[in-house]
């Protein structure tokens, strides 16, 4: 598929285009709350926050159920590519409209949207800075549950057939330890914080630590204090440990999925498109004890 859309839109382009009827605009916000001790997994919809405000114009995608598979162990579990194109058809959402995604907190849950809208084809753009830089410049919000204005939203029914599936951007864990025994190429990135990471503080997810044989490359570390992803030189410089000798593809995980999206978004931006996710990632990783997981002394 064509790169040349810049995965970002900026709030003034945004407001310019607020019109435009071949955009749709959607709160991708979800609820996951810092673990209070291991093993502490609470997630909850942000439908609730979108009810609060939102920019105008803007729908809800419910990345915990609309457009997960629930049947699965894990959080967030990417339903697959077939049925993962009607769930978005449904939403008005079709190779033909360019979605803009946006979230109230770092812009990780766009990310993740962004990310799996691009494995069916669909370039969508994320909102830079998120709903805070939309409300920071001073642009209007809303309580109203207003109708998406897509002049396209009567093709719901539209076969899923018009999507392009991309399935090289996931990866499940029986890859990920053929990886990590050396019988398959490619380069772990872990996405979580160092001290996730290293395994010295509370995690959410059954165990402590990271896959084995893998670099960390914090996803906050891409953004600035203000949540906008920083400019292409900076991303180049903080990029480069993971693009300079390392076997591809680039195989990136955080704890489901999420945090590795934006590492995902910035890779791209700087022009680097062999990569895919781990989507179970360390939620699903950590419950088999049978699998390793190591820690870095403190």
């Amino acid at each position: 598929m064509a790169h040349s859309v810049s995965p970002l839109i900026s709030v003034a382009e945004l407001f310019e285009r607020r019109q435009d009827p071949m955009l749709a605009i959607f709160d991708t916000s979800v609820v996951l709350p810092s673990p209070r001790f291991d093993g502490d997994y609470r997630v909850e919809s942000g439908r609730a926050q979108w009810r609060e405000g939102h920019i105008p114009n803007a729908q809800h995608l419910d990345l915990t159920h609309d457009l997960a598979d629930t049947s699965k162990s894990f959080s967030f579990a990417l339903p697959p590519l077939e049925d993962l194109a009607i769930r978005f058809a449904t939403q008005g959402i079709t190779p033909q409209i360019t979605p803009v995604l946006y979230d109230k907190t770092d812009g990780f849950w766009a990310a993740r949207l962004w990310w799996m809208l691009r494995s069916v084809g669909i370039a969508a753009r994320i909102l830079d800075g998120g709903y805070s830089a939309w409300q920071n410049a001073g642009q209007p919000t809303t309580t109203e549950n207003s109708l998406p204005q897509l002049e396209n939203i009567n093709r719901r029914e539209r076969s899923h057939t018009t999507f392009t599936l991309q399935p090289e951007l996931w990866c499940d864990r029986q890859r990920v330890l053929r990886i990590v025994n050396g019988t398959e190429n490619g380069t772990l990135i872990c996405a979580l914080s160092k001290n996730v990471f290293d395994g010295t503080t509370p995690t959410r997810y059954s165990r402590r630590g990271h896959i084995p044989r893998s670099l960390n490359l914090p996803a906050r570390s891409l953004l600035d204090t203000k949540g906008f992803y920083q400019n292409v030189p900076e991303l180049q410089t903080i990029l480069q440990p993971l693009l300079t000798n390392k076997t591809p593809p680039l195989v990136l995980y955080c704890g489901g999925g999420i945090s590795a999206a934006v590492v995902a978004v910035a890779l791209t931006l700087v022009g680097q498109f062999n990569t895919t996710l781990y989507d179970g990632s360390l939620q699903e990783w950590s419950a088999d004890p049978e699998l390793p997981l190591a820690t870095n002394p403190a």
